[in-house]
């Protein structure tokens, strides 16, 4: 019996041992044998362990976007705005963008109703007013689009709210101008005032205005008067804002509104509309246009688009706004059909177009090259966009200010975004006679507001009832 477990540890010992190296070297493959009695048992086959290679990407299919835009100029003159355009066509030359003949008569929104009529509504378009568009239901909704777009998160709220409808986004912001008054600093400083800046309160303003004019030596305060009722209503009541409109109405017989009227008709003697024939002879310029940089006028009303033209001025200027530290804005926006063909394509041109950062950044390098400002100021605004402007047009505080708080900014662009403004402020018939004057529009009554045709307050109710019921009928048409 020992002999046997003995026998049998040695057995054990000598087969561990073999196991042991066998471990130690490679094991040799045991072939196959010759003749299975069964079918052989096939095993799962292990993934690869190296790195798979990825699949060829396929190229981008060919999209044409059909564009529509009254500033691209012609082939010749390759503005900015074409240049603007090739540059995205060099980045994405599985697109073409197709120039949609925009000429011939009528008006913008006449020829593109006739495009629409053909079914060949253009992809990509300018919009003059788009709520005809979003009445026609012509509007692509751009909402969760610009909602995933971190450029969008910068885009000032006022132009945000003007491109938006019933909550839906159905336009972009091509471009925003600050609007209000530009100083001529030099001729303050002549007369040994202070120049007015951006926070200057009306009172004060207004006081500067009219202890710059000079008849006899050709200079005036002012440019001209008839802005003041656009923007004064606002500085008295916060409600209000361009010319009365408070979001929904026109607040024409408001006490802040009738106000601005007579405020007008108060700094008329300090404006062009004041002078008298004799008195424009002393005077340079042919017309209020002419004023500021001939250097006769102390401030002079306009837009973002005339800072190019006033970067060569001769004298030192800035821009204050509006009185009380704030500014009008003016918007363009641009529009994507639905019925475009490729809408994730057409929204991305659109969006180079409009509020692009790089976009931008690519229009900035352009009119550097062509030793030009750009035409517009950023859309998506931040310091560093704010910061390129600027390095166009040197040290204007004022400026910097204005284009750092637009957030409060008065629109000014209602015709183009508001149901029914045009008739509301313009062109609609309140069933008025003033004198010899039969059935006069809107505009008239306004515009002769401060002339001795007829007083103001008479009118002021039956004007604000005419508007905001024009504004009502106007907003139901909208489609929700």
């Amino acid at each position: 019996m020992k002999t046997l477990s003995k026998w049998m540890n040695a057995t054990f010992v000598l087969l561990l041992a073999m196991s042991v190296a066998a471990c130690g070297s490679q094991a040799t493959p045991t072939p196959a044998p010759a003749e299975p009695t069964s079918a052989p048992i096939v095993e799962p086959t292990a993934a690869p362990t190296q790195a798979p290679t990825e699949a060829p990407t396929a190229a981008p299919q060919p999209v044409t976007i059909r564009y529509a835009n009254w500033n691209v100029g012609t082939p010749e003159e390759n503005n900015l705005q074409r240049q603007l355009i090739a540059a995205y066509m060099q980045m994405h030359p599985n697109v073409t963008i197709e120039f949609v003949d925009m000429s011939g008569d009528g008006r913008w929104d006449e020829k593109l109703t006739n495009y629409a009529a053909k079914g060949e509504l253009p992809d990509v378009f300018m919009a003059d007013g788009t709520p005809l568009y979003v009445k026609n239901g012509w509007l692509a909704d751009l909402t969760d689009l610009v909602a995933q777009d971190p450029d969008w998160q910068d885009v000032p709220q006022v132009l945000k709210d003007a491109v938006t409808y019933n909550g839906k986004v159905l336009g972009l912001p091509a471009a925003q101008f600050v609007m209000g008054y530009f100083v001529n600093q030099d001729l303050f400083e002549a007369a040994n005032l202070d120049a007015p800046v951006y926070g200057t309160s009306a009172d004060e303003f207004f006081a500067a205005a009219a202890a710059l004019t000079d008849m006899q030596k050709g200079k005036l305060g002012l440019d001209e008067m008839e802005f003041i009722m656009g923007w004064y209503p606002s500085t008295q009541d916060p409600k209000l804002k361009w010319f009365s409109f408070d979001g929904q109405h026109m607040n024409y017989n408001s006490a802040a509104f009738k106000a601005g009227i007579a405020k007008a008709g108060e700094m008329k003697p300090h404006t062009w509309q004041g002078l008298s024939d004799e008195q424009k002879k002393n005077f340079k310029s042919q017309g209020p246009w002419e004023l500021f940089l001939n250097q006769e006028s102390g401030v002079r009303w306009d837009g973002g688009w005339a800072v190019p033209g006033y970067a060569g001025a001769t004298f030192n200027w800035d821009f204050m706004g509006i009185p009380g530290g704030n500014q009008a804005i003016v918007a363009d926006i641009i529009v994507v059909s639905k019925a475009a063909s490729n809408l994730e394509a057409a929204y991305d041109f659109a969006k180079w177009m409009t509020f692009s950062k790089q976009g931008y950044n690519k229009e900035a390098e352009l009119a550097k090259a062509a030793g030009a400002v750009p035409t517009r100021m950023p859309v998506s605004v931040n310091a560093d966009s704010i910061d390129l402007y600027m390095s166009f047009v040197g040290d204007k505080p004022g400026l910097r200010q204005a284009l750092e708080n637009l957030d409060s900014s008065l629109l000014e662009s209602l015709a183009k975004i508001v149901p029914g403004y045009i008739n509301a402020r313009w062109e609609g018939k309140p069933g008025i006679d003033i004198g010899e004057d039969k059935d006069v529009n809107m505009w008239y009554m306004f515009n002769f507001a401060n002339d001795g045709k007829y007083k103001y307050e008479d009118y002021a109710a039956q004007l604000e009832e005419f508007a905001n019921k024009t504004l009502d009928e106007a907003r139901a048409e909208l489609k929700p």
